[in-house]
């Protein structure tokens, strides 16, 4: 078990269900209100003794990702819209399992932060393949008319491969027989994701492992010190701030700041952190909005000693 692990295992402050901003629950709550809206309209149409066809022709297209080109210039947003959306309650269900699943797992090893940028960027990547594919492979530009893309499941293969990436040894259940490793957790998700797909799309298939590989490289980047979702948290900001000038914007305190100093017979000059309730809490909202990896040596170092000395 890696140090990460170990921090996990004993951390106090974990992002919770009703805790602001949580990016989890933004997320499944997005799917979960287009899911209702697209079922109240479809039940409208019901109801006005309209088909079901109606409705397909009619509503969809205003969500869903079309494949030809030329109907994606009239409608451009669905690329991001058919990511939120579910036609069916079944499949809906079963995605917001899978993502509730691997969101918390990243939302503890990497922070709350990362999550949605890489559900976004998923979404996206699988969205271009998927509408190259249409009309690369010369049997799917025959359907190219009528073929569409809605639901979650290019993002969430996108946060399930991060979540494989980032942490491949991290275990669940850990009442049987130690925890099952997450990548066994993701191999039964790939597979059931595509078995439910069936046979006869390689667009989709292709979009899916479009959505896994943003994941991996979004991970592989973050590693190499770039975080390629940064500029989406600015502008998060920078929009929450436009909307509430009246906000307050606090700097968060250097760390420097809260080192205390020791002299005795010490150097002068010689700095020691002394381990309080109050550092521990803000390395603690550091890792909960950054993730772990992202801790300096001396912050590691301090959590360490703490979980040594019972202050966790």
């Amino acid at each position: 078990m890696g140090e990460s692990e170990r921090y996990i295992d004993r951390r106090v402050k974990r992002m919770t269900l009703g805790e602001d901003n949580n990016a989890l629950i933004a997320l499944i709550s997005i799917n979960a209100v287009g899911l209702v809206t697209l079922g109240l309209i479809r039940l409208i149409y019901l109801l006005v003794d309209s088909s079901s066809i109606a409705f397909s022709s009619e509503i969809l297209p205003w969500f869903v990702l079309p494949a030809k080109i030329s109907a994606l210039a009239k409608v451009p947003y669905t690329i991001i819209t058919y990511m939120f959306v579910h036609t069916q309650i079944i499949a809906a269900f079963t995605n917001m399992l899978w993502l509730w699943a691997f969101g918390s797992i990243l939302q503890d090893m990497a922070g709350n932060r990362k999550l949605i940028p890489i559900y976004l960027y998923g979404g996206v990547a699988g969205a271009l393949v998927f509408i190259a594919s249409n009309y690369a492979i010369p049997p799917l530009r025959l359907f190219i008319d009528n073929t569409s893309l809605v639901g979650a499941n290019a993002s969430i293969m996108a946060v399930a491969i991060a979540t494989t990436t980032f942490a491949p040894d991290h275990r669940i259940f850990r009442m049987v027989n130690g925890g099952i490793p997450v990548w066994i957790l993701t191999v039964l998700f790939v597979i059931i994701d595509f078995a439910g797909i069936g046979t006869g799309a390689p667009a989709f298939h292709l979009a899916h492992l479009a959505g896994g590989l943003a994941g991996f490289f979004y991970v592989v980047s973050l590693r190499r010190g770039h975080d390629a979702g940064a500029w989406m948290i600015r502008f998060y900001d920078w929009f929450l701030d436009l909307c509430n000038p009246d906000k307050r914007i606090l700097t968060p305190q250097k760390t420097r700041e809260k080192i205390f100093y020791k002299t005795g017979n010490k150097k002068p000059f010689e700095k020691h952190a002394i381990i309080t309730q109050q550092r521990i809490d803000d390395i603690l909202d550091k890792i909960n909005q950054k993730g772990y990896n992202l801790l300096s040596e001396e912050e590691k170092n301090i959590l360490k000693k703490a979980s040594e000395s019972d202050f966790l």
